[in-house]
């Protein structure tokens, strides 16, 4: 029986709060009682509940950019995502973790989860790529491969400039700490003694030069993380270069249509069964498991290629509304008319009968969804 979302909150007090760029903070927590504290994999993230000021909170989700050998802490790194304008609000949660939390203040906190992980039973050589605060995981991620690896490891980060470049130092270490390790990072504005200085290698935007420069031929696995321009943009250089898709790992919030052109498959009608009082009903074809979508008719086919049933319809051009990706908000629940999902991700609250979490289900059988 799934665990009550309000018994998996957990607190954990704030023992460190430490500045890493001019907009960039980690937050180092620990649980108040040690039985609290779960492992986690490189790339997971914390769910966090933020106060609303209205005696209730609302969910944010931070990456835990520490080791995963670090037992007993969680470290995320967190971007105070100011206003670009009067007319825009600015970050709830980065804003409140920013100007108000200090060591000593308790959050709730729920279990690691996430499905962006470093594949560690893989021998083949790692790029890790990442814009901005899109470090976080592969931060992580570059802690295991230096200490529990000697697989060939490329960390490619860019960002603005060195201001807002943060944990530079920990990579470097990190890098330093065996052979096999090479660092590139890309500042935009980089300063005119930056380059001599080595504080970048690069500047302007990371592009197709650098990168075949950068990387001789192999068969390597890409973990990307960043704001989604530059994640089209990198998305759209590594698939030009020949890097197969399912090579590329990839973590933001945003639907997968937006790193490249929908590869939409041909849809199908499918014709109602009175027979079970659905009004659809979904079959086993020769080619596979199929997704019914019975308000309008359409049948995809399901591809193991596809990370969930959210993947699946964006795929096809279909985009449900969603937020977390994740399991967490609810967003993207739709009514279930019939077949069988497995949740790879556990749901933070129970899932009515009839309904489906889209983001975090893979199908066991044809299934037919209530769009």
């Amino acid at each position: 029986m799934q665990q009550p979302a309000s018994s998996r909150f957990q607190p954990f007090e704030v023992i460190a709060k430490t500045r890493e760029s001019e907009t960039i903070t980690s937050f180092t927590l620990a649980p108040r009682n040690k039985d609290h504290w779960r492992s986690f994999e490189a790339g997971q993230f914390l769910t966090i509940r933020i106060p609303d000021g209205a005696d209730g909170h609302v969910l944010r989700n931070y990456t835990v950019s520490s080791s995963p050998r670090e037992s007993g802490i969680y470290r995320i790194s967190v971007k105070r995502e100011a206003a670009p304008s009067a007319q825009l609000p600015q970050g709830f949660g980065s804003c409140w973790l920013h100007d108000a939390v200090e060591p000593g203040m308790v959050l709730d906190i729920d279990t690691p989860r996430g499905a962006f992980r470093l594949d560690t039973e893989s021998t083949r050589p790692v790029v890790l790529l990442s814009g901005g605060v899109g470090l976080t995981p592969t931060v992580s991620m570059l802690h295991v491969l230096a200490h529990e690896t000697d697989r060939p490891v490329w960390f490619i980060h860019a960002c603005d400039s060195m201001a807002v470049h943060a944990l530079r130092n920990e990579v470097e270490g990190l890098a330093a700490a065996r052979s096999g390790i090479t660092v590139h990072f890309c500042h935009r504005f980089a300063g005119d003694d930056d380059m001599q200085a080595g504080r970048c290698h690069s500047t302007g935007f990371l592009g197709r030069e650098v990168l075949q420069k950068l990387l001789p031929l192999d068969d390597y696995e890409f973990y990307m993380c960043g704001p989604p321009p530059f994640m089209k943009a990198l998305f759209g250089i590594l698939t030009c270069l020949g890097v197969r898709k399912e090579r590329i790992a990839y973590e933001f919030f945003g639907p997968a249509s937006l790193l490249s052109e929908p590869e939409l498959q041909t849809a199908k009608p499918t014709a109602p069964n009175a027979g079970d009082g659905t009004g659809a009903t979904a079959t086993v074809s020769n080619d596979g498991m199929r997704i019914v979508l019975q308000k309008s008719g359409r049948e995809l086919a399901w591809t193991e290629s596809c990370s969930s049933l959210l993947d699946c319809l964006e795929a096809n051009g279909i985009e449900p509304e969603f937020s977390c990706r994740a399991g967490i908000c609810g967003t993207c629940e739709q009514g279930f008319v019939s077949g069988e999902v497995d949740y790879f991700e556990e749901p933070l609250d129970e899932v009515p009968q009839g309904r489906v979490l889209l983001c975090c289900t893979k199908p066991k059988s044809s299934v037919v969804l209530d769009l």
